[in-house]
C-alpha cells in the first residue's frame, strides 16, 4: 500500500486482469455446459430400439423397411433437444411444404353433425398395382391444412396411395358446426364415418391406418372397438400417443420436462379453439353446454380443467375419469389383429416414459406387434439433416410409407392370414 498527498491508494498488482480472465473462462465455460445440456449434444444418436416376436412378419419387415433399423440421425446443433424438435414442429411442421390438390368431403352424422374429410388421388401406381387407401387421423385440434399433414400426403400420394385425411370436428377455422359438441379424446363416429365412406366409394380398395398423437389414441381404439372395422386393413401405424388418457393426465401435472408448461399451452390452444364455437354451443337446444360452463373454460389453465367443464359433456360422461378410461385405447388396442407399428420417441416432452411400457408389453406379447423407439424425435418431430437444417421429409414420413409398402408387398406375394404372424 502506497499514500498520495495524505490519501490512501491501494495497489493490487498484475494479478488483477489474470482473476478477471479467469472470472470470463468461467462464465463461457459454464454457458457452454449449460447449452451442451440444454440441447443434448453428448447424447449419441442410434437405430430404434425395436421390440417384436420373432416372426415371419416381424423379419420380413425389418429386412424391407430400412429406415426402421439404420441409425436415425438429427440435425447436430438442435435436433438432439426433444423440446427443440417439438417446438419446430409445433411451429412449423415440417419444412418447404407442399400443397397437394383434394377434394373436401362432408359427411352428415346421425346425432346432426358434420364430418369432413380431404380425400388426395395417388398422382402414381403403387409398387403393388393396388389399390390403397391410407385413412389419416391427425393430431389434436389439426386437419388436413396443417403442414406436416401436407408434407406425408405428397409423399404418400408420390409413391400410389391415395390419402383420405379426418378434419377433427371444430378444428377448421371458418367451418362452423352443425352439432353442438366437437372432436374428443377417443370419440371414433368421424374417424368410422370417413372409412365408410372411402369403402362405399372404392370398395376394391384396401386401407392403412395411420395416426398422430391424439390421432393414434383414435386410429387404435377404432380398429379395437369392433372386428367388422379391421376389414381390408392391411396394417396400422400409431405415432407419439400417450395410450391411456388417465395416466397421461396425471404426468401432465408434473414439472419434469417443463410438462406442466406444455400442459399450460395445449391448453391455451384448445381453449381458443372451444371459444371459437361458443356461439354454437349457447345456442343449440341440444347443447350440455351452459353459460356457467363457458365460464369456468375461460378460467381454466390445464387440459384436465378443459376435459372437466367441457369435454367430458360431449358425450355424457359423469366424470373425468370415466371420460378418459372409456376414451382410451389402452382398453382396445389389444383387439387390433392386423400389423401394428406403434411409434415413439424417448425425449418426447408430452409422453412420460412410464406410458411406453403399455407399447413394449404389447409387442412382446402380440406377434403383429412391432414398438420402435427412438433416442431423440420430440414430439412428432423426427427431423433429420446434417448440422443445422433439416431435410424435407423427416425420418417419421419415410418410415411410414416404407413400413406400408412392406406391408402391401407381404400381403400381396407370401401371407395367408392364417400363417402371416406365424412365429418361427
Amino acid at each position: 500500500m502506497t499514500t498520495l498527498e495524505g490519501s490512501e491508494v491501494h495497489s493490487y498488482g498484475p494479478d488483477l486482469p489474470a482473476v478477471f480472465d479467469g472470472m470470463k473462462l468461467a462464465a463461457v465455460a459454464a454457458v457452454l455446459y449449460v447449452i451442451v445440456r440444454c440441447l443434448n449434444l453428448n447424447s449419441p444418436t442410434a437405430p430404434p430400439q425395436t421390440t417384436y416376436q420373432d416372426t415371419l412378419l416381424s423379419r420380413y419387415v425389418l429386412k424391407s423397411c430400412p429406415t426402421l433399423t439404420r441409425e436415425y440421425i438429427p440435425p447436430l446443433l438442435w435436433g438432439k433437444s426433444g423440446h427443440l424438435q417439438t417446438a419446430l414442429y409445433g411451429k412449423m411442421g415440417r419444412v418447404n411444404t407442399p400443397t397437394p390438390c383434394g377434394v373436401r368431403k362432408f359427411i352428415p352424422m346421425q346425432d346432426g353433425a358434420t364430418a369432413t374429410f380431404d380425400l388426395f388421388e395417388p398422382v402414381k401406381s403403387h409398387s403393388t398395382e393396388d389399390d390403397i387407401t391410407m385413412v389419416i387421423c391427425p393430431g389434436i385440434g389439426n386437419h388436413s391444412e396443417q403442414n406436416y399433414v401436407r408434407t406425408f400426403v405428397d409423399y404418400s400420394q408420390r409413391n400410389g396411395y391415395r390419402c383420405a385425411v379426418l378434419n377433427h370436428l371444430g378444428a377448421l377455422p371458418n367451418v362452423e358446426l352443425t352439432s353442438p359438441r366437437m372432436f374428443t379424446y377417443g370419440c371414433t363416429w368421424e374417424f368410422g364415418a370417413m372409412v365408410g365412406h372411402i369403402r362405399r366409394s372404392f370398395p376394391q380398395t384396401q386401407l392403412v391406418v395411420v395416426g398422430f398423437s391424439l390421432g393414434g389414441n383414435i386410429v387404435c381404439k377404432f380398429l379395437g372397438e369392433n372386428q367388422s372395422n379391421q376389414d381390408g386393413v392391411l396394417c396400422c401405424i400409431s405415432i407419439c400417443q400417450g395410450y391411456s388418457a388417465l395416466r397421461a393426465q396425471e404426468t401432465f401435472l408434473q414439472w419434469d420436462q417443463c410438462r406442466r408448461l406444455y400442459n399450460f399451452v395445449l391448453a391455451d390452444k384448445m381453449k381458443k379453439l372451444i371459444l371459437s364455437h361458443r356461439r354454437s354451443f349457447l345456442s343449440m337446444a341440444s347443447s350440455r353446454i351452459d353459460a356457467t360452463d363457458v365460464n369456468r373454460l375461460l378460467t381454466a389453465t390445464s387440459l384436465l380443467q378443459i376435459d372437466d367443464t367441457i369435454m367430458r359433456k360431449f358425450h355424457s360422461h359423469s366424470s373425468l375419469r370415466e371420460y378418459y378410461e372409456k376414451e382410451s385405447c389402452v382398453h382396445y388396442i389389444h383387439k387390433v389383429h392386423v400389423p401394428l407399428l406403434l411409434i415413439n420417441s424417448m425425449d418426447d416432452p408430452l409422453v412420460h416414459h412410464s406410458l411406453l411400457a403399455i407399447p413394449h408389453t404389447l409387442a412382446e406379447k402380440l406377434p403383429n406387434v412391432i414398438f420402435a423407439l427412438t433416442q431423440h424425435g420430440g414430439h412428432m418431430g423426427f427431423f433429420e439433416g446434417a448440422v443445422l437444417f433439416p431435410e424435407p421429409l423427416s425420418w417419421l414420413d419415410k418410415v411410414i410409407v416404407e413400413y406400408s409398402d412392406s406391408i402391401c408387398h407381404w400381403r400381396k406375394n407370401s401371407c395367408s392370414n392364417r400363417t402371416c404372424f406365424q412365429s418361427k
